[in-house]
């Protein structure tokens, strides 16, 4: 090997060690799911969707409420008849307050409300008379008040809830998850750009270098006449097109940067990135791949979900033909001139009542509304059925896809190798004279079509791996779920 090769060739190994700092693709997928603006989206959503799921648990707790209203004072002016038969306007006064507690529990298996509550009020007159002016003042303490309200036979919103919305928030944290895997899988992509640059640039770099060694022995050649000015030409030719290449590959280089910095919140303009040829290894079959899916993907929980929420809008339907509520209420209270009179042998208070709204003629717009809810129902379960096949296929498809891309890597790996072996080789002969430029230039060619297509399949690779987390939630490296069982 002649000392041009090997000066080109440690040229080469050693350009991306130039830079000050190296990253490999789990290196630049952490600092994407650590600091890229997706991830702190996808974070944030998740913790909006916790407090959503908190709100909607705190339906089904008891409510301890306060209310009241402070004393308030009306004044005004009222007609009072005097002893001689005539009218003296005079003015009059009140005032009054109450504070109520009151503790709410909805009731889940029917829809209803029950309550317990007490309070007190407070009313204080100044009223005119005949005489001058008279002054009243009592209190009327509800010492407590038992309370139901209860719809029958309507659509219970509260029963429906309480099935379909732990769904939805198990749904969306394997959707945080996936959106985790869905970024680690553009980092791939960006990964790869930069990669391809940085390769593209070093290839170019190293065929200046040759090309520029190249011309000098063609000249050479030239000047003693064993070449001719054609042959020069077209390797002054190819020179000029290398360090045209090498300018495009630093334009290049500089745009797949800017890329990756700002998705993965890097600031640093001077790093390289090592080929990930480390490929993980693992065996996986389809049905196992399939049974990962249906248990961890959020899309198959998403079917159960639509599955009820179909059920419930029929419900809803069926039942808000007619609404009949049923209000009862018992309870002690009392009032006095005093707080402590007021307390004394309260009396009984009882409330019932039922109240109707029945729509006797609607022309058809009842049944139109449950024809319609059980028309979507139909409808949804041939959707559902579709897109779980859909799901299934698109498992089955990548699992047979990552099999068929762990040989084609081993391929272009090989190819990889003999393509560069056969260009040294080339580029030897073609220094001693037994070979010309065009069978050299071939053999670079496919030397840097090889190294591209190399490239080309770890890319493909590591991109179908992460499909395959996203789809199953699944890592089969450290074999672990991705997502956090709760």
């Amino acid at each position: 090997m002649n000392k041009l090769y090997i000066a080109t060739l440690l040229l080469f190994i050693a350009l991306p060690s130039l830079a000050q700092n190296e990253f490999s693709l789990f290196g630049i997928i952490e600092k994407a799911q650590e600091n890229s603006p997706r991830a702190k989206q996808a974070e944030t959503r998740k913790e909006n969707r916790y407090w959503q799921y908190r709100f909607f648990k705190s339906n089904y707790n008891p409510q301890l409420v306060l209310s009241g209203a402070l004393p308030g004072i009306n004044r005004s002016v009222i007609d009072v008849t005097q002893p001689d038969g005539s009218l003296r306007s005079l003015p009059t006064q009140t005032t009054n307050g109450n504070l109520n507690l009151g503790l709410r529990q909805p009731i889940t298996l029917t829809g209803g409300e029950i309550a317990i509550n007490t309070g007190i009020g407070r009313n204080t007159s100044i009223l005119p008379d005949a005489d001058g002016e008279s002054f009243f003042k009592n209190w009327n303490p509800n010492i407590f008040n038992l309370s139901l309200s209860q719809p029958l036979f309507a659509f219970n919103t509260l029963k429906w809830d309480k099935k379909i919305e732990p769904i939805r928030f198990e749904e969306s944290k394997r959707e945080y998850a996936e959106e985790v895997e869905l970024i680690s899988r553009t980092s791939v992509e960006l990964f790869f750009d930069y990669l391809d640059a940085q390769v593209n640039l070093q290839v170019a770099k190293f065929n200046q270098l040759n090309n520029n060694k190249i011309y000098d022995i063609e000249n050479n050649r030239y000047n003693i006449g064993t070449t001719s000015k054609d042959k020069l030409l077209q390797v002054e030719l190819q020179k000029l097109r290398s360090e045209q290449d090498v300018e495009s590959a630093n334009l290049a280089i500089q745009s797949a940067r800017f890329e990756l910095n700002r998705f993965t919140g890097l600031t640093n303009n001077d790093f390289s990135l090592v080929l990930p040829e480390e490929i993980p290894s693992f065996e996986i079959s389809t049905e196992k791949a399939l049974e990962y899916a249906r248990n961890n993907r959020s899309d198959y929980l998403a079917l159960e979900r639509r599955r009820l929420e179909a059920n419930r809008d029929v419900s809803r339907a069926k039942k808000q033909r007619f609404q009949i509520d049923l209000n009862a209420s018992f309870g002690r209270n009392n009032t006095g001139n005093t707080f402590i009179e007021s307390l004394r042998d309260p009396t009984n208070s009882q409330r019932v009542n039922i109240g109707l709204n029945v729509p006797l003629v609607t022309w058809g717009r009842n049944e139109a509304s449950l024809k319609i809810a059980q028309a979507n129902k139909v409808l949804e379960d041939y959707t559902i059925e579709q897109d779980e096949i859909n799901f299934d296929q698109e498992v089955i498809t990548l699992v047979s896809r990552i099999d068929v891309l762990n040989i084609q890597l081993k391929i272009a790996k090989k190819s990889d190798e003999v393509a560069q072996q056969r260009y040294n080789i080339a580029l030897s002969r073609y220094e001693i004279g037994k070979i010309d430029i065009t069978n050299l230039n071939i053999a670079l060619q496919e030397k840097d079509n090889a190294k591209r297509s190399y490239l080309s399949a770890l890319r493909d690779y590591w991109r179908a791996y992460f499909d395959l987390r996203r789809l199953t939630l699944y890592d089969f490296t450290n074999k672990q779920l991705l997502y956090k069982v709760e």
